[in-house]
């Protein structure tokens, strides 16, 4: 029927799917998306119907855990913000966005592959990142904290391509960096 709701997820269903996604994003992270479906389904606690109900194709269940990693992501800028003082709460959403990154190892060959599953990702990626770093900039700006004004998207774009390094230490070496860039954004000019 016309202008009825879509059905609400039962509470069970809902969790189901929270713990297939977050499986998925674990076994993606260790293994690489090419890792058996199986082995989601068992780290889950679910059997493939499941799996295979909700993601029919494997590019299906890599679409819902990126944009589950992005959204999770953005939403932490606001919960940052009102936690935070402004300097803080960039320097906090930042390191998150490391660890967003870090963990999309597993993903990067399958988004980059060319694939026209995942060509609306970027855009999406894009829609939700931007807004929320510039909203931690535009504070850390009003507040003095941050002197230099930079695009949210260049920033997003030079800390994954930190991220990206083959450094034994990849993790902790993009932290640094970001740190210091952070303090570079701090310094006043003359």
């Amino acid at each position: 029927m016309q202008g009825e709701e879509p059905r609400r997820m039962r509470a069970d269903s809902r969790q189901k799917m929270t713990s297939l996604l977050e499986s998925a994003t674990d076994v993606f992270a260790k293994s690489g998306v090419d890792a058996p479906v199986r082995l989601i389904a068992e780290k889950a606690g679910v059997g493939l119907g499941t799996v295979y109900r909700h993601f029919p194709q494997r590019s299906d269940l890599i679409k819902a855990v990126f944009q589950t990693q992005v959204d999770a992501c953005a939403e932490a800028a606001i919960d940052l913000a009102r936690l935070y003082e402004p300097g803080e709460a960039l320097d906090r959403w930042m390191q998150r966005y490391v660890d967003f990154i870090a963990t999309k190892r597993g993903l990067a060959g399958a988004l980059h592959s060319g694939d026209p599953a995942y060509c609306a990702l970027p855009a999406y990626f894009n829609q939700r990142l931007c807004p929320a770093l510039e909203s931690l900039l535009a504070g850390a700006r009003a507040a003095g904290v941050v002197r230099v004004k930079v695009a949210a998207k260049d920033l997003l774009i030079a800390v994954a391509q930190l991220c990206s390094g083959s450094q034994d230490d990849g993790l902790v070496f993009a932290r640094r960096m970001v740190q210091l860039i952070l303090a570079g954004m701090r310094q006043e000019h003359k």
